[in-house]
């Protein structure tokens, strides 16, 4: 039966101007979807401190207030942990003195690394050293790969600052205790604190070369002064501050593939 709802073998069907309104309603929905979305990321553009840059070029010399430290501790407290375990403690160094004099035996440590490991020189010193490098980057593949370790190149000849003049480093320490992963929870207790600090206006900066104090001659030095010991270990150091001019720019991020199983298939996304 031709524009009618069932026919005469009681099956349904639509008439033609139903279907022209679903399609237009499917329309609308389309698009009331997709300008809800683009006013969502329009209000969001500027709450996404984990589209910004981590680092930073320097920070001014005005300290933060104790308050928003406390709080910045207080988000990383409250950040998830295998078995809620919390396999973390926290440091907090605001003496001018204490920073600097840490940034001067990383700067010596630096510098000793940079002679052993620097196979750019010349001559038999150069070829030394790059015997040396091949042992050294299979025993620390991670801290010495060539990011870090051009890090630690700039930071040996003067050219890079370890906390970037911040007034305040917070240091975390891992509890090799800790439930699963510690490693991983600490640095979602990290990512919590650095997220945290954003929405305050304030920047940040990882500083995992802050090992290096426990990778050198200045370890024992470094435990007693900062009261260290079994089962906590340093792993990783948040410098925190007042930006000079506005870092707050997206960093662009290399896309990868994703899979993505549903409905008994697979797609590749990115």
């Amino acid at each position: 039966m031709k524009g009618g709802w069932l026919g005469q073998d009681n099956r349904k069907m639509i008439h033609p101007h139903t279907t022209r309104l679903c399609r237009h309603v499917q329309k609308r929905d389309r698009e009331r979807q997709a300008l809800s979305l683009q006013k969502l990321e329009s209000g969001l553009q500027s709450k996404r401190p984990y589209m910004n840059a981590a680092a930073y070029a320097g920070t001014k010399s005005d300290q933060v207030p104790e308050h928003l430290i406390r709080r910045i501790l207080e988000a990383g407290r409250f950040a998830p942990s295998a078995g809620n375990s919390q396999p973390w403690k926290f440091i907090v160094i605001r003496d001018k003195a204490i920073l600097e004099e840490m940034e001067r035996d990383v700067l010596r440590t630096c510098k000793i690394f940079r002679f052993f490991l620097d196979w750019r020189r010349a001559g038999l010193m150069g070829k030394v050293n790059w015997f040396y490098s091949q042992i050294f980057i299979r025993l620390l593949p991670n801290e010495l790969h060539p990011i870090p370790l051009g890090a630690i190149f700039l930071i040996a000849e003067g050219k890079l600052k370890l906390f970037h003049d911040a007034p305040t480093v917070i240091l975390i320490l891992k509890d090799r205790r800790g439930v699963g992963n510690p490693d991983l929870d600490c640095g979602i207790c990290g990512q919590n604190m650095v997220l945290t600090a954003s929405s305050l206006g304030l920047s940040t900066c990882w500083v995992g070369l802050i090992t290096a104090l426990m990778k050198s001659y200045v370890r024992f030095k470094w435990l007693r002064r900062l009261n260290i010991s079994y089962p906590y270990q340093l792993v990783e150091g948040i410098a925190v501050g007042y930006a000079r001019g506005n870092p707050n720019k997206t960093v662009e991020r290399e896309l990868h593939e994703i899979a993505w199983y549903e409905s008994g298939g697979c797609t590749i996304t990115y």
